[in-house]
């Protein structure tokens, strides 16, 4: 049997200063109605009592030996640069002996002028720029409060971002608009100059009166839940993944990195996954509201998931609470057969809680929505993936692996080698007992 888990110091908090507030209203967002769960509040602003509790705390429980200040939303950037100014003067005033602090802030790129981009290189922020695509398929439902598009203000701010020397990367969301184009969404990203690139699949359920429904408390399914239009078809992120993983396999390994690619190789390495969607066990990435309210993850900001107050409870104490523990480990525990005996298993143990809503063949509860789209991806991607391991391990660059593909290509090999046959990693070995 494992031991508990304990998190100790090694845990993430996405500090959301401006609560759920935006100036967009991008349709398929979740975040939006969690202003709701504050009904006596006007003002959504992480007050100064709650920002200094929040850096100093953090500081001292955190046991990395890099502390990252994640900065989300809601638009962060509605805070005003002034309170990021005082983040940053905080910071500095409680890391003890030079510690190394950084800083990374995800936004809808709609506010940035001269003042913030000067503001984030100064300080060296990593910069997430959302963005989904050319613009007929970012304005589709990412609009303002006007319904009006965002695609020309998002796009200038990319090339800002990068005229000022601000490191960035793009998170792009997968939903029904895109889905079908994986390969035009990758080119645009990578021709617009981004070189780390997020997909995050969009998958939401509503309620018959209109609501977003909320997690599969305990595996316990509300069945009046249908899925939004919006949401992605459940083998469609895996289309999408096998498209853009087959465009940068031939020609930008090495230089353009997609996060789930880094996160399924590192699987092959037997590294820890750097994905809490990933990884056997979650609950080491917390929320922080504006008014200093924990939360277990991002997708569990309910009620039911709030684990205290920082004003109130020391944070290390709130992250390594029984409920929290518990809710970590429940990933794994509550995994239902099908999943245990899967051949995929440590590619995504179950993907994230939250889309586990749908019943296995043998009509069990806590399937992810999401499984057909996982399964094909891995099952696409493995024997390159295999080979590219296998070269990192001999301590060549795995951007070798499209010479190896062009080999094939030329040899007019276009699958995968035979299990006799010569390894094309160079090895010498057959492929069976090397890359295979």
């Amino acid at each position: 049997m494992d031991a508990p888990i304990s998190y100790g110091g090694n845990f993430h908090i996405m500090a959301k200063p401006a609560g759920s507030v935006c100036n967009l209203d991008c349709t398929y967002c979740y975040y939006l109605e969690k202003e709701d769960l504050y009904p006596e509040r006007t003002s959504f602003r992480m007050s100064e009592e709650v920002l200094e509790e929040y850096v100093r705390q953090f500081i001292e429980a955190c046991a990395l030996p890099e502390v990252t200040f994640f900065w989300q939303g809601g638009e962060p950037t509605l805070m005003g640069l002034d309170f990021f100014r005082r983040a940053v003067e905080l910071q500095k005033q409680y890391a003890p002996d030079g510690r190394v602090i950084t800083n990374s802030l995800q936004t809808n790129g709609t506010l940035i002028d001269t003042d913030w981009i000067d503001f984030f290189a100064e300080n060296n922020f990593l910069i997430g720029l959302s963005i989904d695509g050319p613009d007929r398929l970012h304005d589709r439902f990412r609009v303002d409060k006007k319904n009006a598009p965002t695609f020309d203000t998002v796009a200038a701010t990319a090339e800002k971002l990068s005229n000022g020397g601000v490191e960035f990367n793009t998170l792009t969301t997968i939903h029904r608009r895109n889905v079908k184009f994986g390969g035009e969404v990758y080119r645009f990203l990578r021709d617009l100059g981004v070189t780390f690139m997020q997909f995050i699949p969009i998958v939401e359920r509503k309620m018959p009166e209109g609501e977003l429904a909320g997690p599969p408390d305990g595996g316990v399914l509300d069945e009046a839940a249908a899925l939004t239009e919006w949401s992605v078809p459940a083998d469609g992120y895996g289309d999408f993944m096998c498209d853009v993983f087959d465009f940068w396999v031939k020609r930008d390994v090495g230089e353009v990195f997609v996060q789930m690619f880094d996160v399924h190789l590192g699987a092959w390495l037997e590294e820890p996954p750097g994905l809490c969607v990933n990884a056997k066990t979650c609950g080491q990435n917390m929320v922080l509201e504006h008014n200093g309210d924990l939360y277990a993850c991002d997708h569990f900001v309910y009620d039911s998931y709030r684990l205290g107050n920082i004003t109130e409870t020391p944070l290390v104490e709130l992250a390594n609470s029984a409920p929290q523990l518990k809710f970590g480990e429940d990933k794994f525990d509550q995994l239902p057969g099908d999943c245990r005996g899967c051949w995929f298993l440590s590619a995504c143990f179950g993907g994230c809680p939250k889309h586990r809503f749908v019943r296995t063949s043998d009509d069990e509860p806590g399937l992810n929505y999401l499984c057909p789209s996982y399964k094909k991806f891995a099952a696409h991607t493995e024997p390159v993936m295999s080979q590219m391991a296998e070269l990192l391990r001999r301590r060549q660059p795995a951007s070798r692996i499209m010479d190896i593909l062009g080999q094939q290509k030329a040899g007019g090999n276009k699958s995968t080698p035979g299990r006799n046959d010569s390894c094309p990693c160079g090895s010498g070995k057959k492929y069976k007992k090397c890359c295979g």
